[in-house]
C-alpha cells in the first residue's frame, strides 16, 4: 500500500467515499515508471467505475502491450462515483490516474474504450473533471490528444466533436506506429493541429473528425462527407490482426483490489464468429474468425495463473463452443488447473449435446445454471434473424441438461425485432412452458432430490446497430416495447408451468437512447453536451438515468429523437458510417436484409461462404487465408 501523502485524495475525502479502493491505484501487475524516462504518457480510460472497467479485457491487453514499450507509460483512470464527483467539483481537484495519482490533463493521450453508447455522458465527466476542452476545437496545443477505440467508434458520429482522434479496429496493430509518429512530430515542433493531419495521412486506422466535413440533404439525411484536406483517405479500413497466436496477450493481468464484475482470468481463444446472426454487430465487426493456437492458449493460461493468483479462468470468445481445439484445451486446463483448485468457466457456449457435455466437466451442477439464447419465440421468426437454432434444438438441449442434473435455465429473447408479430411474441411462453415441461417429463420425482425447474425469461428490446443487416430496420416506441413486453407476461401467466417461470425485461426508454446513439450524426453532440449540463451521467445505470432530460436536451437543440430510430431507412440512405471499411460490405448486408424480409435463412461460414467481404484481410476461416501476410492494412490517400 501507498503512503497517504502519495495519493491524490487525503484520508478524510478516501474514507468519506464508497469503495475508495477505486481511486488509489497499486494494484497486483500494475505499473510504475519513472516519468522522465519516457516520451509519451497515455491515461486510458474506461469511461464507468473501477468494477466495471477492471472487467474489461481490451484494456487490460493494452494496458500491458503499451507498457511493454520501454518509452510509454500507460496509466489508468475510470469514471469517479457521484460521491466523488461532487467532492472534485467542490473542492476543484483535478481527476486523476492510479498509478501516479498525477492529473490527467498532463498526459499526452488520454485515451477512451467506447464499449456502450449510454456512457457519453461519462467521456464528458472525464473531460470536464480533466480540466480539458470538451470540444476538440478549443483545445491547445498543451491538451492530451483525446483518442477513442472500441466497439462504439464504428459509428463514432455522436461524439465526433469531442475527440480529437479515433483508432478504428482492434488496437495491437498500430499504436506502435502511431506513438513513433507522435514522438517524431513533437521534436520537430509541429502544432496540435500537424499532428493530428500527419497521424491522419500516415496511420492506417485512423478517424481525425475535424479533417471532414458533413452535408445534410433537406429531409436531414447526410449527403456527403468528404476530407477537407489533401491525402487523407476517404474511407478508413478497420485495422485487423492477422495471426492472434502471435500478436501480445498479456502474462500478468491486473488484481484488483476489491471485487469486480468478472473477477477471474479471461483467456482470449479466438476472434470473430461464423454464425452470422442479422442483429449481431461483434458478428461483423470481428469477421473473419481467428483462432489462436492451441500451445499459445495453454502458455497464456498458466502464466496469467501463476502471476494473478485467481482461483477461476474463462475462455473468451463470441462461441466458444466453435472454437475448433475446445475439447483439447478443455482436458489440460481441467488437469492442469484442477491441481491448483482453479475453476473453469465457459460463457457463450450453443444450445447442443456438444456444449452440454463440455459443461458438466467444468461445472458444479449444484450451483450454475444453464444460459439459453433462442432471441426469438417462434421459428419463423428465429429464421428472419439467422439465428440458425430450432425449437428441436433448444428442447433437446434442455432434456439433455436436466438429464446432466441441472434445474436452473435462463433464456434471452429479444422483443421489436423486425417483422415481429402477436405470434411470435407469444411464443416467448410457449417456449419456455415447453423446457419446464421437459423437466417433469425427464427426471422422476425421485430423482429430484426437493428441487424443482426454475426458468427465468429476460427480454431486452431490439436496437439496430451499424455494420448488421438490421442496420436499415426501424425501432419501436418505448411505449409500444412496453406493450409487448405484457404481452410476454400475460403469455406466460397463461401457461401451465407459469408458477416455473420468473420474467424480466429492459429499461424501454435506455434502448431508445441507445437506438438514438447507435445510429446517430454528428448534430447529437449538441444534446450530448446539453443532457450532460442539465444533469445527465452514468445514464447505463438505471437508478441514474433521466429520459426526461435527455428529450428536453433534444428539444432545446432543435432536434427530433423520432428521426433517429423510429423510421426505416430507405436502401440507398448515406450512413454516418459509410466512411469506415470494415471489410463486410455495405451490398453483403443488404443483400441479408432482404434475405431477412423473405423470411430466409443464410449458412455459417464454415459451411460455405457468404462473400461478405471479410476474405480481403486473408486471415481465419476464410478462402485463401494466409496467416504470413503482416497485421495492418494497406492506406490509399485521395
Amino acid at each position: 500500500m501507498f503512503a497517504s501523502d502519495r495519493l491524490a485524495l487525503p484520508d478524510e475525502i478516501l474514507l468519506s467515499v464508497e469503495k475508495p479502493e477505486r481511486y488509489i491505484g497499486g494494484e497486483v501487475n500494475s505499473v510504475i515508471k519513472d516519468k522522465t524516462a519516457v516520451d509519451i504518457r497515455f491515461a486510458f480510460c474506461f469511461p464507468d467505475v473501477y468494477e466495471i472497467g477492471m472487467s474489461h479485457i481490451g484494456i487490460q491487453i493494452l494496458y500491458g502491450l503499451f507498457n511493454s514499450y520501454p518509452d510509454v507509460w500507460c496509466e489508468r483512470v475510470y469514471s469517479p462515483w457521484t460521491d466523488l464527483d461532487q467532492i472534485l467539483r467542490d473542492k476543484k481537484i483535478p481527476l486523476f490516474t492510479l498509478e501516479s495519482q498525477e492529473p490527467v490533463r498532463n498526459f499526452d493521450f488520454l485515451g477512451f474504450t467506447l464499449q456502450y453508447e449510454m456512457c457519453y455522458t461519462n467521456v464528458l465527466q472525464v473531460l470536464d473533471l480533466s480540466g480539458i476542452p470538451l470540444y476538440a476545437r478549443d483545445r491547445k496545443d498543451a491538451d492530451p490528444l483525446v483518442i477513442g477505440g472500441g466497439p462504439c467508434t464504428y459509428n463514432p458520429e455522436p461524439v465526433a466533436d469531442f475527440f480529437d482522434l479515433f483508432y478504428i479496429g482492434e488496437g495491437e496493430t498500430q499504436y506502435r506506429a502511431l506513438f513513433d509518429l507522435y514522438i517524431s512530430c513533437k521534436k520537430s515542433g509541429l502544432s496540435r493541429d500537424e499532428i493530428l493531419a500527419a497521424m491522419a495521412r500516415q496511420i492506417p486506422g485512423i478517424y481525425v473528425p475535424s479533417l471532414y466535413d458533413v452535408t445534410y440533404r433537406e429531409d436531414g439525411t447526410i449527403e456527403e462527407m468528404r476530407p477537407n484536406v489533401p491525402e487523407v483517405p476517404e474511407a478508413v479500413t478497420r485495422e485487423v490482426v492477422r495471426d492472434l497466436s502471435d500478436v501480445y496477450y498479456p502474462s500478468a493481468p491486473l488484481v484488483p483490489f476489491i471485487k469486480v464484475t468478472q473477477d477471474r482470468v479471461a483467456l482470449e481463444i479466438m476472434r470473430g464468429c461464423i454464425r452470422g446472426c442479422r442483429f449481431c454487430q461483434a458478428g461483423q465487426l470481428y469477421k473473419p474468425l481467428r483462432e489462436k493456437d492451441l500451445e499459445a492458449c495453454k502458455k497464456s493460461a498458466l502464466e496469467m495463473l501463476r502471476s494473478t493468483g485467481h482461483e477461476e479462468i474463462s475462455l473468451c470468445s463470441l462461441s466458444s463452443s466453435d472454437y475448433s481445439q475446445l475439447p483439447v484445451l478443455l482436458d489440460y486446463l481441467i488437469d492442469t488447473a484442477g491441481r491448483e483448485h482453479v475453476n473453469v468457466s465457459l460463457p457463450s457456449l450453443r444450445i447442443d449435446a456438444f456444449s452440454l457435455d463440455v459443461m458438466s466437466k467444468v461445472q458444479d451442477v449444484k450451483k450454475s445454471s444453464l444460459t439459453f439464447a433462442p432471441e426469438a419465440g417462434s421459428q419463423r421468426l428465429r429464421d428472419i434473424i439467422n439465428k440458425g437454432l430450432t425449437e428441436e434444438d433448444i428442447l433437446h438441449g434442455a432434456e439433455q441438461a436436466f438429464l446432466g442434473g441441472w434445474h436452473k435455465v435462463k433464456l434471452y429473447f429479444m422483443l421489436g425485432l423486425p417483422f415481429e408479430t402477436a405470434e411470435d411474441i407469444e411464443g416467448i411462453g410457449d417456449i419456455a412452458n415447453k423446457i419446464a415441461a421437459v423437466y417433469f417429463d425427464t427426471v422422476p420425482k425421485e430423482a429430484r432430490g426437493g428441487q424443482s425447474v426454475e426458468i427465468t425469461a429476460s427480454t431486452s428490446f431490439f436496437v439496430p446497430k451499424p455494420f448488421t443487416p438490421f442496420q436499415w430496420a426501424a425501432m419501436h416506441t418505448k411505449e409500444d416495447f412496453l406493450d409487448r413486453a405484457q404481452m410476454t407476461k400475460q403469455g406466460i401467466m397463461a401457461q401451465l408451468n407459469q408458477k416455473r417461470i420468473r420474467y424480466s425485461w429492459h429499461n424501454a426508454d435506455e434502448s431508445v437512447m441507445e437506438g438514438i446513439f447507435a445510429r446517430g450524426d454528428r448534430r447529437l453532440s449538441g444534446v450530448i453536451h446539453k443532457a450532460y449540463r442539465d444533469g445527465c451521467m452514468y445514464d447505463a445505470w438505471s437508478e441514474q438515468f433521466h429520459f426526461d432530460r435527455w428529450m428536453k436536451a433534444f428539444e432545446a437543440c432543435g432536434l427530433n429523437p423520432a428521426f433517429y430510430y423510429l423510421r426505416e431507412r430507405p436502401e440507398d440512405e448515406v450512413f454516418p458510417w459509410d466512411f469506415i471499411d470494415i471489410g463486410v460490405t455495405k451490398q453483403f448486408l443488404l443483400r441479408e436484409w432482404r434475405e431477412a424480409r423473405a423470411g430466409r435463412k443464410s449458412s455459417n461460414c464454415r459451411i460455405s461462404c457468404l462473400g461478405c467481404g471479410a476474405a480481403r484481410f486473408g486471415t481465419g476461416i476464410c478462402p485463401g487465408a494466409d496467416k504470413s501476410q503482416p497485421n495492418g492494412t494497406e492506406r490509399t490517400a485521395v
